[in-house]
C-alpha cells in the first residue's frame, strides 16, 4: 500500500523525524490561507502516488498571494502527467502548502528489505532530488548501504558511517544520526516495505530535514496496523486491483495486450518473461493464488477482460493445491457470464489436468489448448496477431 507525501511526513513526525511544516489543502480557498499562515515563501506541493511531480509541473515555489492563488488555480484539479504516471497521468485532489527553506544541500536516504540476506538495507547518497535508479546506473559508487541485524537494531556506528558517508559535519553529524534512527523506527513500526527521503536536506542553518517522503507498506501486515490501512487513497489505485483485491486476488496493470491468469507469482513472472521472449506484451499479473477456486477465477476472469487493450487472454496454472478442474469450470463460467470475444488460449498442468482440459473441450467455447508454457504463449501472440 502506498500514501501521500503529507502521510508520509505525519509519521516522521511520530518517531521523531525532522520535517517542515505544512498544511494539507482541497481548494483554492484553503491553499490561499495556509500560504498566509506559513508565510512566503512557501511551496505548494500536488500529492498523487507517483514521483516526477516537479519535472511535470505539480511542484512550485510562491512568493506572494497573488503567486499562490493562480499556481493553486492550476495545481487543485489538474491532470498531472509525470514518468511514473503514465501518459493519463493522475488528478490533483490534494496539495501541501509547505514553509520554505534555505537548502544548502541534498542527499537522499532509503529504507527496503533485502530479501537476499532478509535484513533491511539503508541505502544513502550524496546525489538527492535524483531518481535513485538513475544514481545506481551511472554512479553507482555514490550510493551508501548499511544492512542492519534485526536483532540488533540500527547501530549507532551505521547511522554515523552513513552520516560522515553523507558529508555530514559538526553539530550535523549528530543530527544525522537522529533523523537515521527515527526513521529506522518508523520503517519497522509500521511494517513497510519502502521509507524514501529524497531529497533529505541541509539547510543553511544546519538542520537536517525531510523535504519529502515516501512510504510503502506490506499488505500482508495491514491487520496489525488499522490505522495505516486508513490512509489508503482508493481515487490514487487502479479500480481493478480494488476490485481484484475484494476477492484476494493479486492484480497489476501493465501496458500490453495480452490478459494472464495464472496461480503464483513464479508462475506470473515466468508466464510474462516467456510471453514478451515471443515477441508478446502482458496487460496485466494476475495471480489466483494457490486456493484458488471458481467464484475467484470467474472474478479474475472479468477483471481482466475489463481492460479494453486485451485482445487475447493467456490461462496458464499449475493444478497443485488448485485443481485443474476447478479452474476449468471458473473459465468456462466466466468466458459464458461475460461473453468471450477475444481469443483464449488455456494451459493446465498438474491435480485433475485430464478432467480440466476435457471441461474445457466440452464447453462449446473457442478455446485454444497449449501443451505447455512455451507452446502457449506462442499461440496467445500469434492470437492478437489475427494469426
Amino acid at each position: 500500500m502506498k500514501i501521500h507525501e503529507y502521510q508520509g511526513k505525519h509519521i516522521l513526525r511520530k518517531f521523531g523525524v525532522a520535517t517542515l511544516k505544512g498544511v494539507v489543502c482541497e481548494s483554492v480557498h484553503e491553499v490561499e490561507a495556509a500560504a498566509e499562515q506559513l508565510g512566503y515563501p512557501c511551496v505548494i506541493k500536488a500529492q498523487i502516488h507517483a514521483g516526477g511531480r516537479g519535472k511535470g509541473g505539480g511542484v512550485k515555489l510562491v512568493k506572494s498571494k497573488a503567486e499562490a492563488r493562480e499556481t493553486a488555480e492550476r495545481i487543485v484539479g489538474m491532470q498531472l502527467v509525470t514518468h511514473q504516471t503514465g501518459p493519463e497521468g493522475q488528478r490533483v485532489r490534494k496539495v501541501l502548502v509547505e514553509q520554505g527553506c534555505a537548502i544548502a544541500r541534498e542527499l537522499y536516504v532509503g529504507m527496503v528489505i533485502d530479501r537476499a540476506c532478509s535484513r533491511v538495507c539503508v541505502m544513502a547518497s550524496t546525489e538527492g532530488g535524483v531518481e535513485i535508479e538513475k544514481v545506481a546506473e551511472e554512479h553507482p559508487d555514490k550510493i551508501l548501504k548499511e544492512w542492519i541485524d534485526p536483532v540488533v537494531g540500527l547501530s549507532s556506528y551505521q547511522a554515523r558511517n552513513l552520516a560522515f558517508g553523507l558529508g555530514l559535519t559538526g553539530k550535523q553529524v549528530g543530527k544525522g544520526v537522529a533523523f537515521l534512527s527515527g526513521l529506522y523506527q518508523a520503517f519497522i513500526g509500521t511494517d513497510a516495505s519502502l521509507a524514501e527521503i529524497n531529497p533529505l536536506i541541509v539547510t543553511k542553518d544546519g538542520e537536517v530535514l525531510a523535504l519529502d517522503a515516501k512510504f510503502n507498506f506490506d499488505d500482508n501486515a495491514l491487520f496489525r496496523h488499522p490505522e495505516l490501512h486508513e490512509l489508503r487513497d482508493p481515487h490514487e489505485e487502479d479500480p481493478r486491483e480494488q476490485e481484484a483485491k475484494a476477492f484476494d486476488l493479486s492484480y497489476i496493470a501493465l501496458s500490453g495486450n495480452i490478459g494472464c491468469m495464472v496461480n503464483g507469482a513464479g508462475l506470473a513472472m515466468a508466464t510474462m518473461d516467456i510471453i514478451k521472449h515471443v515477441g508478446g506484451e502482458p496487460a496485466n499479473f494476475l495471480d489466483v493464488g494457490g486456493g484458488a477456486d471458481e467464484p475467484k477465477v470467474t472474478a479474475a476472469f472479468k477483471i481482466i477482460l475489463k481492460d479494453p487493450a486485451v485482445r487475447a487472454v493467456f490461462v496458464n496454472i499449475f493444478g497443485g493445491i488448485a485443481k485443474c478442474d476447478v479452474i476449468a469450470n471458473g473459465v468456462v463460467a466466466a468466458a459464458k457470464q461475460v461473453g468471450l470475444k477475444v481469443p483464449l488460449v488455456v494451459r493446465l498442468e498438474g491435480t485433475n489436468v485430464d478432467l480440466g482440459k476435457k471441461i474445457l473441450r466440452e464447453s462449446g467455447l473457442a478455446i485454444t489448448a497449449a501443451d505447455d508454457m512455451l507452446d502457449g504463449a506462442t499461440k496467445v501472440v500469434a492470437a492478437t496477431r489475427g494469426a
